[in-house]
């Protein structure tokens, strides 16, 4: 059995469908083009798959209603668009799902309410009730509330962690284009697509573009660097053309469409899953070549004698990137020691602490089992 086949009878799908596709070129909410994809969506829930939609739209259907022709770029004039607009997208997508018997649900997310563990797990839990019900999660960034820190930044990040907290078997992403290529269609007219790949492959991102639409925030990077994301739990993902009436429904029967890029690893477990999806970290540890050794071969804890550098103000327990010599982040975990602390013992070996502290709380700075490779 093909790759495509196989992916086809997967039971739990997040669909993506971007703010190009959504809108009549800034013109409000494509209600026909919606209505295609909730049909073929009804469908994947009739044959008994288990659907999350991540849908854009809110920002462009609010500029549309207060005659807005050009995005804004001040963040209470962005938020003010997305807070008219999801009323819309949500109203759309609920009377399109009414014809077929479906129940909705709006669920709307910063990047704030999964880096925290326990609104992550409150989350999970709340989707896993809402598939078992048999309704359709719509989810969207909080847009309303969200500032540049505690964004997203695009909705394929977005839904790449939503299959991580899922636990899905394949992403979905519509897009205005036909799938990767290996240059961009839109400069290079001999571009040619490309069928199948590894998530995370660095020869797929160098491909990528990463220029977006004026509607959307996303690229074709982005697409690429979320499937290396959702891969984490061992989604696969399919970025296709949302032009076709027909795209969900041929996935849905194994056929070509778009680029598969397959899990290049086995999944994370759960707890990995949610450090490795934690967007902003609050410092940056530098280690030598031995601590990148011996983290990158053996999966060992990080111990202070191989920091060499401590930056940013960090509490204990708070996210930080672990770097080698050049600077390019090799891991990231939860610390055991502040900022300060952390910078009074670096260099040293652990049966030091005490000495240098008065005190020890672990001989590690980071422990494995809170440290993930990136």
């Amino acid at each position: 059995m093909t790759a495509r086949k196989t992916i086809s009878k997967s039971k739990r799908w997040v669909v993506k469908i971007g703010s190009a596709l959504l809108t009549n070129e800034g013109e409000g909410l494509d209600q026909v083009a919606i209505g295609i994809w909730v049909d073929q969506l009804a469908e994947l829930r009739k044959q008994g798959r288990e659907v999350v939609l991540v849908s854009s739209g809110s920002v462009a259907e609010g500029m549309n209603r207060l005659g807005w022709k050009t995005r804004p770029h001040a963040l209470n004039e962005l938020q003010a668009a997305a807070a008219v607009g999801q009323m819309g997208l949500i109203q759309c997508y609920e009377s399109h799902f009414q014809r077929h018997g479906l129940h909705t649900a709006q669920i709307l997310l910063t990047h704030e309410d999964l880096a925290d563990r326990q609104r992550y797990l409150n989350a999970r839990s709340t989707l896993r009730e809402l598939l078992k019900l048999g309704v359709i999660p719509v989810i969207n960034e909080n847009d309303t509330v969200a500032t540049d820190e505690i964004r997203f930044g695009d909705n394929d990040t977005l839904a790449a962690m939503v299959a991580n907290l899922t636990e899905a078997n394949l992403l979905v992403i519509l897009t205005d284009q036909e799938g990767l290529c290996d240059k961009d269609p839109r400069k290079h007219p001999d571009a040619s697509l490309v069928s199948e790949g590894k998530a995370g492959d660095p020869k797929l991102e160098a491909m990528a573009d990463s220029s977006g639409s004026t509607l959307g925030r996303g690229g074709m990077y982005t697409k690429v660097k979320a499937a290396a994301r959702a891969a984490r739990s061992g989604a696969a993902t399919i970025i296709a053309s949302g032009r076709s009436h027909d795209s969900l429904s041929c996935i849905a029967n194994g056929e070509q469409q778009g680029t598969l890029l397959l899990p290049g690893q086995e999944p994370m477990v759960a707890r990995k899953q949610w450090l490795a999806n934690q967007l902003k970290s609050k410092g940056r540890l530098s280690l030598d070549t031995g601590a990148v050794k011996v983290l990158s071969k053996s999966g060992k804890s990080l111990l202070p004698v191989g920091v060499t550098a401590v930056d940013g103000a960090f509490n204990r327990g708070e996210m930080v990137s672990c770097v080698d010599q050049d600077g390019k982040e090799i891991a990231r975990g939860l610390v055991n020691y502040n900022a300060d602390e952390s910078r009074k013992i670096m260099g040293k070996p652990s049966d030091q602490i005490e000495d240098v502290l008065g005190y020890v709380d672990e001989l590690e700075l980071i422990h494995r089992d809170d440290l993930v490779l990136m």
